[in-house]
């Protein structure tokens, strides 16, 4: 895609997407054939609704009907949450994964895990979980040192451990909630020109 398509996207959807309360996280535009996918990454503080992110893609797809930005080759539009795979790379992102143990690459100290206790404006305090019976130790981690950062998915917790509110009480990573998104349910829309 290139870059004045991209900014006119963006132009076009970031105003929608945050009048549902919503963050306009990525836009992509990928060829699949003869077809073209646009992937719209949507996400809020307290994660996406299904029924929020369905109107969205609504809105999403009248506002592409009614402006030439997608031109005349027809495309699938695909609105969407978010996965756990996703890097961490504003604060907003550490500060929705707040409880949860993060994989970072720190410019200087090389690699660590730690779970994430508090963020701030300049950055986050952390916990590095004990080794071998050992307590855990705090950590702190400032954004300009962060080169890189995921979340460490969890599928279980020794017993002693505080209970982290995004995840069931069998421990799985299934934190989808009867209506909320996870990446993996989409609104998925074909358009032809």
């Amino acid at each position: 895609m290139s870059t004045t398509q991209s900014e006119r996207l963006r132009a076009l959807l970031e105003p929608l997407v945050g009048k549902a309360g919503l963050d306009l996280e990525d836009v992509t535009l990928t060829a699949s054939g003869r077809r073209r996918q646009l992937l719209v990454v949507v996400d809020a503080e307290d994660g996406v609704q299904l029924d929020t992110v369905a109107a969205v893609s609504r809105a999403v797809s009248q506002a592409l009907d009614d402006s030439d930005v997608m031109g005349e080759t027809e495309y699938v539009l695909e609105v969407t949450s978010p996965g756990t795979d996703r890097p961490l790379t504003e604060p907003r992102h550490f500060r929705r994964n707040s409880g949860r143990l993060v994989k970072l690459a720190l410019k200087e100290r090389g690699e660590l895990i730690a779970r994430i206790m508090a963020v701030d404006e300049t950055g986050l305090d952390l916990e590095v979980p004990g080794v071998k019976g050992r307590k855990p130790k705090p950590a702190r981690a400032d954004f300009a040192e962060i080169a890189k950062a995921r979340v460490e998915v969890e599928f279980s917790r020794k017993a002693g451990e505080p209970d982290d509110e995004a995840l069931p009480d069998d421990g799985t990573e299934d934190d989808v909630e009867d209506d909320e998104m996870d990446g993996s349910d989409i609104d998925e829309t074909t358009k032809e020109a």
